[in-house]
C-alpha cells in the first residue's frame, strides 16, 4: 500500500472512555431512574464536541445538560486518575462484573464526536476527506420512519454542499419502521420527479429503497420490485442477538443481482452485537459483484467500524460513506462513516459519494443490467 494511504493510528478517546464509565453504572444500577439518568449522562459526553479535558478548564462538567452530581464525580475522578474508584466499588457490589464484560465488548469500536471532530481535523493528504463527499446514499423520510420530507431533506444536503442524495425509505418488509409498499413508492417516486423538474438539474435524486435482508439472505422483495428503484440498500434487521454463524445468509445477499449497497452490514447498535459471520469470505464476495460496503454513520451504529472496514479495503471493497438520517438535521452523522474511514485508510477513489450523480447512476445501472 502507498505509505500515503496508511490507516490513521486512533488516538485515545477520552470521552467514550468516560461515557463508558457512565454506562457501567448504568448498567448495574438497580433503579430504573438512576439506570436512565446514567445513560442521558453517558450520550451527552458522547455527543460533546469538543474533549472533557478542554471543556472543564473553564466550565465545570455539571455545567452541561444531564450531568448530575454523580456522573460530575465520575467524569473528575477519570481526568484526574484514568480511572472512576466510585465506579469501581458499584461494578464490585453488584456482583455482575462477567455480564458488563459482555456490555463493554459491545462498546469496542465506537467514536465520540470530539474524537470524530478530531480525525476530520487532521491531515492525511492521498485519504477521503469532507471535502470530497457529493452526496449521501442512505436516509430516511416521512414515507417511512424518518421526520422530514423528501424535499425538506434535499435542501439539508445542499445545504452541506451536496449535488445529489439517494433516498432510502424501509421496504414493506419492515412494517415496524413504517416500511412502505410498492403504491407508496410509486407516489413517493412521483414527487421526486417533480422536484426533479423543479431543480432542472441543480440537484439530484436518487429513488432508492432499503429492502430487509431475510434469515436466509438476499433480500425480501421481488426482482421485478427491486426493478423499480434506482439504488438497493440491503440491511439486516434481524438475527441480530444470536452466537449463530451467519456467513451464508450474508453471502447470499451480496450475490444477489439487484443488491447495490450492503447497509450497516453487521446490524450492530451501542448494546448489540449483531450479525456474526466470516467477514473476509463475506468481503470478497462482495468485491467481487461490485457490492458497496457501507459505513453507516449513525452515532449509535458506527458499522462497519473502521476495524471491518480495513479489512474490506484489503479485500478490493469499495464504500457507501452515509448518514442513516432520519431528519435533516442528522445529515451530519455522515461525519462519523467519515472518520471512521479515514481511520481505516480508505482513499476518495473507493468511496461512491464521491462522484457525481450521473456517475452513481450509471453505475447502479450498470450493475442492474449485469445482473
Amino acid at each position: 500500500m502507498d505509505p500515503s494511504l496508511a490507516p490513521v493510528p486512533e488516538e485515545r478517546d477520552l470521552n467514550m472512555e468516560v461515557a463508558g464509565e457512565l454506562y457501567d453504572l448504568a448498567f448495574v444500577h438497580p433503579s430504573p431512574h438512576g439506570r436512565y439518568a446514567y445513560r442521558r449522562a453517558a450520550r451527552t459526553i458522547v455527543g460533546l464536541e469538543e474533549p472533557l479535558e478542554v471543556f472543564v478548564r473553564t466550565l465545570p462538567p455539571r455545567a452541561l445538560p444531564a450531568i448530575g452530581p454523580a456522573s460530575e464525580r465520575v467524569i473528575l475522578e477519570h481526568l484526574e486518575q484514568g480511572r472512576s474508584p466510585m465506579v469501581e466499588r458499584a461494578v464490585e457490589r453488584s456482583g455482575r462484573l462477567d455480564a458488563l464484560r459482555e456490555a463493554r465488548m459491545l462498546r469496542t469500536g465506537f467514536l465520540s464526536r470530539a474524537a470524530v471532530l478530531s480525525i476530520l481535523r487532521s491531515s492525511r493528504p492521498g485519504m477521503v476527506a469532507r471535502a470530497d463527499l457529493r452526496g449521501d446514499l442512505q436516509m430516511h423520510t416521512e414515507w417511512s420512519d424518518g421526520r422530514d420530507s423528501v424535499a425538506e431533506m434535499a435542501n439539508a444536503a445542499m445545504a452541506r454542499g451536496y449535488g445529489w442524495i439517494g433516498v432510502s425509505d424501509h421496504s414493506y418488509g419492515l412494517p415496524i419502521a413504517g416500511g412502505i409498499d410498492m403504491d407508496e413508492a410509486s407516489r413517493q417516486q412521483q414527487e421526486i420527479d417533480r422536484l426533479a423538474r423543479a431543480w432542472n438539474g441543480a440537484f439530484q435524486v436518487l429513488k432508492g429503497i432499503e429492502a430487509n435482508i431475510p434469515k436466509q439472505g438476499g433480500v425480501d422483495m421481488t426482482l421485478d420490485e427491486l426493478a423499480r428503484f434506482e439504488s438497493v440498500l440491503a440491511a439486516p434487521h434481524s438475527k441480530l442477538r444470536t452466537a449463530e454463524d451467519q456467513t451464508e445468509r450474508m453471502l447470499a445477499t451480496v450475490r444477489h443481482p439487484r443488491v447495490h449497497v450492503l447497509a450497516h452490514p453487521r446490524g450492530r447498535m451501542f448494546s448489540r452485537r449483531g450479525v456474526l459471520a466470516d467477514w473476509d469470505r463475506v468481503f470478497a464476495e462482495a468485491a467481487a459483484h461490485d457490492v458497496v460496503i457501507e459505513l453507516d454513520g449513525d452515532p449509535y451504529r458506527q458499522d462497519l467500524d473502521h476495524g471491518l472496514a480495513r479489512r474490506a479495503l484489503a479485500a478490493g471493497c469499495r464504500f457507501a460513506l452515509d448518514s442513516d438520517a432520519h431528519a435533516g438535521d442528522q445529515l451530519m452523522y455522515a461525519e462519523f462513516a467519515l472518520a471512521h474511514a479515514r481511520l481505516a485508510g480508505i482513499p476518495p477513489a473507493r468511496v461512491v459519494n464521491t462522484w457525481p450523480a450521473e456517475e452513481v447512476r450509471a453505475w447502479a445501472a450498470r450493475k442492474a443490467s449485469a445482473g
